[in-house]
């Protein structure tokens, strides 16, 4: 069964473990599947929230017809493989789109940002997101937007194409744990202010004074170890 197509009757299923509100680990145990195989299919089909199973099953006949009618090199991405078999490398960037996905970004921009770090280029034009994930532009164009906001990806002029190309930095993760901080920090601040506001010896005040110490001291730590590992990871290792 694992590595198989889901089927009506498994979907079926995943419907009803979403009502009896199953987690998705337990959902799959029932499955006997990857718990990053339910969590792909209900959140490529509306979360949680949405989910029906007669709309995925829809859904999934549509995929596979879309296969079917697509020339390969456009699903796979083969060019860009990196002589790799494209299968493998599909897979590993749909567990690495779950695992962003459980962390808290949203779907599509979790699928942007699997499809950049899973190129040895390391970089992909709006039109090459479109042809690999096989979605509109304006999907493409929203995700790489958010993406930027958060500081994960940034743009660059291709002038052979007169388009631009969306990369990842090798310090992408850094900028992203430094743009948490600040927020953090933001936040910490206002729970101090608020603090005060009620009076720092009432029970709120003391719950948003403790707040906003723990979010300061977990920030400041937090940018103490991203600059020491940037700093690591930044040196060229040797070897022997």
């Amino acid at each position: 069964m694992p590595g198989d197509r889901l089927t009506q009757q498994d979907r079926r299923q995943i419907a009803d473990g979403l009502a009896d509100g199953l987690t998705y680990a337990e959902i799959a145990r029932r499955l006997k599947r990857p718990t990053s195989t339910v969590t792909r299919e209900v959140m490529r089909n509306g979360g949680p929230g949405a989910y029906r199973a007669d709309h995925a099953q829809r859904a999934a006949d549509r995929r596979i017809r879309r296969r079917r009618t697509t020339t390969p090199a456009a699903v796979r991405g083969d060019a860009d493989a990196g002589g790799r078999d494209p299968q493998t490398v599909r897979e590993v960037a749909d567990q690495l789109t779950d695992l962003l996905v459980q962390a808290g970004i949203p779907q599509m921009m979790a699928k942007v940002l699997a499809a950049l770090y899973t190129t040895d280029s390391g970089s992909l034009t709006s039109a090459e997101l479109v042809q690999r994930l096989q979605v509109s532009p304006a999907s493409i164009s929203k995700a790489v937007g958010y993406l930027e906001d958060q500081e994960l990806i940034r743009r660059e002029r291709d002038p052979r194409r007169r388009a631009e190309r969306y990369v990842i930095d090798d310090d992408v993760w850094y900028q992203a744990m430094v743009a948490s901080a600040r927020a953090n920090a933001l936040l910490a601040a206002a729970a101090g202010r608020s603090a005060r506001t009620l009076g720092a010896t009432t029970p709120a005040g003391v719950r948003l004074e403790n707040m906003s110490q723990f979010l300061t001291r977990v920030g400041d730590d937090l940018v103490r170890s991203a600059e020491h590992w940037r700093q690591v990871y930044a040196t060229p290792q040797t070897t022997g």
